[in-house]
């Protein structure tokens, strides 16, 4: 999978930043952390449903990140439980939460072994001929969200590697402060709010 092995060079070059998250265990966090209207068990079918909504709707899914109305989609291929895309959106620079850069991501799903990957670009054509250029404010990025666990105890999993010429000790820093976060993640929030209905207050 092209997708896969581009983002695993690059994970294993030498002077790239990397942080791959500790898994969330959603149903466990939701015990300790929140409280929910009414009975909730979160499988791992809604998880995945969830990360494919949030592919295709970043600017929906992760608004603290994603500048609303940003997001722009052009699609790619189909091919059996696998499809492939393009999203650009404005997100909030990592280390400069004030300011926006455009992200350019080619979005590779893997239904089958619930895998999603975001590999960054520098430029991308559209259809219509546009030439879309990244942000240069920060390195490019590429990202990996999957699935885990089981059906009833899914893990949520998150890793990113940085395209920097030496490790960014502060961009370091700051993934290893998302890894402290006691909650769970905007996203899965936004999904049992919006999506599934439920009302939840966080502890």
């Amino acid at each position: 999978m092209e997708h896969e092995k581009l983002l695993e060079e690059a994970w294993a070059a030498p002077g790239n930043t990397i942080a791959d998250l500790p898994a969330v265990d959603v149903n466990q966090v939701l015990a300790d952390r929140y409280d929910v209207d009414r009975d909730l068990v979160f499988t791992r079918s809604m998880l995945w449903d969830m990360e494919v909504r949030k592919a295709s709707a970043p600017d929906i899914y992760i608004p603290t990140v994603v500048r609303p109305g940003s997001r722009e989609k052009f699609d790619g291929k189909t091919e059996g439980r696998t499809e492939e895309f393009t999203r650009v959106s404005d997100q909030r620079l990592w280390l400069d939460q004030d300011t926006y850069g455009t992200v350019i991501e080619h979005v590779h799903l893997d239904h089958d072994q619930q895998r999603a990957f975001f590999i960054g670009a520098s430029e991308f054509t559209t259809p219509d001929g546009r030439v879309l250029h990244a942000g240069t404010g920060q390195p490019l990025f590429h990202v990996e969200h999957s699935v885990a666990g089981t059906e009833l105890r899914p893990l949520n999993r998150w890793r990113i590697v940085n395209l920097t010429e030496t490790v960014d000790k502060d961009l370091a820093e700051y993934f290893a402060g998302l890894a402290r976060d006691e909650y769970l993640r905007v996203f899965i929030e936004v999904y049992l709010r919006q999506d599934l209905g439920y009302q939840l207050t966080r502890k």
